[in-house]
């Protein structure tokens, strides 16, 4: 291997900073982790300390370079994904003023409603519908409005992104993928939204914004020498600019072409894409110009809670599944599929709505709530099961469902993250949606997309799509079963038509409840 020829990808995830080291054929060298706290001021509100995010990746960092035999001055390139809408006020010394507000953070839920109301073309990017509170926009406005103080003494309001790659080469450059996704910038209509900004008396957050906007593989800059030092790392490293963790693992999956999509599983699922042309919506975000690919267009959704309501039945009703699963030394996920795997497709009526944490996309809808209805004496722990992962991939299809009735046609769906563990889980998907699933060799998606720009900053390969070319490999592929897809399609069908029946219903139950709740609280007081 030549010299100075290894890529250094960072993922700054909700839970701590993962580095990773690769060659430039996308083979993994090593990969060290280290966690940080995220704290809960108040209900709906989360928070992070940036200083124990740079001490975290200090320590990842050099745990990386110790367990692999690479030396420093063989890292060619280095670049970043982080969480996206974590924001953040910073003085003139480059200090923070406050902790971090995370992206799942929903404290903007006032702002974020009056943004929605200005009805200004920017709101294209969310189909001119509910405007979500986890956006770095209302996070920002909500500084402005309720933290006035710290606000005039910030220099920036910037994004976790922009704060790293500062801390990195002390330069201020946003990234187009996070201004684009979260604050409204569109390069083809001039970039800033500047009517939008005005129109929420927020047109000053425009001048502490980071003014720079950088495509993703532009070198942001070198690494500073006092970060190389505490980094263990050597000087001038050129540090490339990057993307939002979802969107990195994207690349990292090789979804640089228009009709590829990935499907991101966890504990909940996101779906990232590309498009050769503008569209836009209700039902899904974007399309963003050039946010991944400079020419392409990046469309998005996500299901708020997948894989965690599969591990709430598990964990509260999986009675048989865990006993078995303790008797024979096994994963109880392993006995459950087990249980599901011949249950006939629709579980014999049973359906299950997912929207246990509300509903991310098509409805953006935070009152909304899970159902499980069809229920008779005669299903089991193992249908129960299969409904649940059914639904989900209901849910799945109809995102898809609503892509294509904007002639957006998602082709290859390219997978990663625990539920991908599941081939059970993975046809379904296949089936439902009638599309091939498609599974790479490296897991580790997000550090793998950002080693992908460091390669492009580094100059190893001219562009992303050379980059993905060169460093994505596919595994293995699950094809769709025809038959099943037909027989799938009355539940699908079935589990489209329940919301539109029961969201009133759910509106008036946790409205009610959250009234309760607040008088319970009030007397206890």
């Amino acid at each position: 291997m030549a010299e100075g020829s290894y890529l250094m990808g960072i993922d700054f995830g909700t839970g701590g900073a993962r580095v990773g080291v690769f060659d430039p054929e996308g083979t993994p060298m090593v990969f060290h982790a280290t966690e940080w706290e995220t704290h809960y001021p108040r209900p709906g509100q989360a928070e992070q300390d940036p200083d124990e995010w740079w001490s975290c990746l200090v320590e990842s960092v050099r745990g990386a370079m110790a367990g692999c035999a690479v030396a420093p001055e063989d890292i060619a390139g280095i670049s970043v994904d982080t969480t996206g809408s974590t924001v953040l006020a910073v003085d003139k010394r480059n200090r923070h003023l406050r902790p971090a507000i995370m992206w799942m953070d929903v404290r903007a839920s006032e702002q974020a409603q009056r943004i929605g109301g200005t009805g200004d073309p920017a709101l294209k990017y969310n189909g001119f519908g509910a405007v979500s509170a986890e956006w770095g926009l209302p996070k920002a406005i909500w500084l402005k409005e309720c933290e006035p103080e710290v606000y005039r003494a910030a220099n920036r309001i910037c994004d976790c992104g922009d704060w790293l790659i500062h801390r990195l080469t002390g330069e201020w450059a946003a990234s187009i993928n996070i201004v684009s996704t979260k604050y409204y910038y569109d390069r083809e209509a001039g970039g800033w939204p500047e009517s939008l900004y005005e129109a929420l008396g927020a047109d000053d957050l425009l001048d502490k914004l980071p003014q720079n906007v950088l495509e993703l593989g532009a070198v942001a800059g070198g690494l500073r020498k006092e970060a190389a030092e505490q980094l263990g790392l050597v000087p001038d490293i050129p540090v490339a600019q990057g993307a939002i963790d979802g969107f990195s693992g994207a690349l990292g999956l090789g979804v640089v072409e228009p009709g590829k999509m990935a499907l991101i599983t966890g504990s909940s699922h996101s779906m990232i894409g590309q498009a050769a042309h503008p569209v836009h919506g209700q039902g899904f975000f974007g399309t963003y110009a050039d946010a991944m690919v400079p020419g392409q267009y990046t469309i998005e959704a996500g299901q708020a809670s997948t894989g965690s309501v599969v591990a709430w039945f598990k964990n509260q009703f999986a009675m048989k599944a865990n006993e078995e699963a303790k008797s024979r030394g096994a994963d109880p996920y392993e006995i459950l599929n087990e249980m599901a795997r011949d249950i006939p497709i629709g579980s014999d009526g049973l359906i299950v709505l997912d929207y246990f944490q509300g509903n991310r996309t098509p409805y953006t809808d935070p009152l909304a709530r899970g159902m499980v209805w069809g229920l008779s004496l005669s299903h089991t722990e193992g249908h129960m099961f299969r409904a649940i992962v059914e639904g989900v991939c209901y849910g799945t299809e109809h995102i898809f469902r609503t892509m294509r009735s904007h002639d957006f046609e998602p082709r290859i769906n390219v997978v990663s993250g625990g539920p991908a563990k599941s081939d059970l889980w993975m046809q379904m998907h296949a089936d439902v949606s009638n599309v091939p699933i498609h599974f790479t060799k490296v897991s580790e998606a997000p550090v793998l997309g950002a080693a992908m720009l460091a390669a492009v900053g580094a100059g190893i390969y001219k562009d992303i799509r050379t980059a993905a070319e060169r460093m994505v490999h596919t595994d293995r592929i699950i094809e769709p079963n025809p038959e099943a897809h037909e027989a799938y399609e009355f539940y699908v069908d079935r589990y489209v038509a329940t919301y539109p029946l029961m969201n009133e219903l759910m509106h008036e139950t946790v409205r009610h409840e959250a009234a309760r709740a607040e008088a319970a609280s009030a007397l206890g007081a």
